[in-house]
C-alpha cells in the first residue's frame, strides 16, 4: 500500500514522486518555456519547494505569487506569499498574472458552486492557466487511499475517518471532525471539469489505461503552435471524451 499510495499520487517527497510529477508537467514546462521573460505566475494553493522541484530558479526571470489560506514560508528573492480565498481574489486586477497554476486544490475548496467561483476567479486574473484536479471516477481516492471512498455514503466514510488512518489524514477523535475532513474534498467528473472550463484544452493523465486526473488550460494558443506545430483544420490537442 505505501508503494502505490507514492506510485499513484503525488503528496510524497519521495524520488519516484518527484519523478513522476516532472512527467506530469513536461507539458506545462513546455508552454511555459515559449513565453518571453519576464514573467509573473500566480500559484493558487502552491508552494516553493514545488517549483523548486521542477527545476525553477530566480535566474529564469519568473516571479511567483503563492497564494493560499494561510501564510506560506518563502526563502528566495522571487517567491512572494498572499493569504486568501482562491474562490474570491478581489486583491488581483483583471488579467494581472501572465498565467495562473493550480495543482490539486479545486477539489478542496467546497461545494460545485464554490468551485465555479475559483474557476472564474483563476480565468479572470489569469492570461493564461493551467489547472490539474483528480478525477472523481479514478477507483482509488486519492486523500484516504481507500477504493471507491468517494461513492460511499457520508456515514460510512465518517465512521472509517473515525477508526482508521486514511492516506494522508489521521484519524479523527469526534463524530464533527470526522464529518469535516470527508466533507472537504469534492472530487469532480470530467463533464464538471468541461463545465467550470468551458473553452479549455483538457489533457487525461492515465495509470493502466484509466483516467487519474484531468489538466486543463488556456490562452496558450500561440504558444502551443511554437511547441507542436499549427493545429490542422478540424483537428483539437484536446483529449476526445
Amino acid at each position: 500500500m505505501r508503494f502505490l499510495k507514492k506510485l499513484l499520487f503525488d503528496q510524497s517527497d519521495s524520488a519516484l514522486s518527484r519523478n513522476l510529477r516532472r512527467k506530469r508537467f513536461g507539458l506545462f514546462r513546455s508552454l511555459l518555456d515559449s513565453l518571453p521573460r519576464p514573467l509573473r505566475i500566480l500559484d493558487v494553493g502552491g508552494t516553493q519547494s514545488f517549483w523548486e522541484e521542477l527545476g525553477f530558479s530566480e535566474k529564469e526571470q519568473i516571479e511567483f505569487v503563492i497564494f493560499n489560506v494561510s501564510p506560506s514560508r518563502i526563502t528566495r528573492p522571487n517567491f512572494t506569499a498572499r493569504v486568501g480565498d482562491a474562490r474570491d481574489m478581489h486583491e488581483f486586477r483583471d488579467g494581472q498574472f501572465d498565467v495562473v497554476f493550480s495543482n490539486s486544490v479545486i477539489e478542496h475548496v467546497g461545494s460545485f458552486e464554490d468551485q465555479r467561483r475559483m474557476a472564474n476567479e483563476v480565468r479572470r486574473v489569469g492570461r493564461r492557466y493551467f489547472v490539474q484536479t483528480p478525477n472523481r471516477g479514478f477507483p482509488m481516492e486519492p486523500h484516504f487511499m481507500v477504493p471507491f471512498f468517494q461513492f460511499m455514503p457520508t456515514e460510512a466514510k465518517i465512521f472509517l475517518a473515525m477508526h482508521f488512518d486514511l492516506g494522508w489524514t489521521k484519524k479523527r477523535a469526534t463524530v464533527q471532525e470526522a464529518r469535516e475532513l470527508v466533507e472537504s474534498i469534492r472530487l469532480l467528473t470530467e463533464p464538471q471539469m468541461r463545465q467550470l472550463f468551458p473553452s479549455a484544452t483538457m489533457q487525461k493523465e492515465e495509470f493502466l489505461g484509466l483516467t487519474k486526473s484531468f489538466i486543463v488550460y488556456e490562452g496558450w494558443e500561440r504558444e502551443m503552435d511554437a511547441v507542436f506545430g499549427a493545429t490542422p483544420p478540424g483537428r483539437s490537442l484536446r483529449t476526445a471524451p
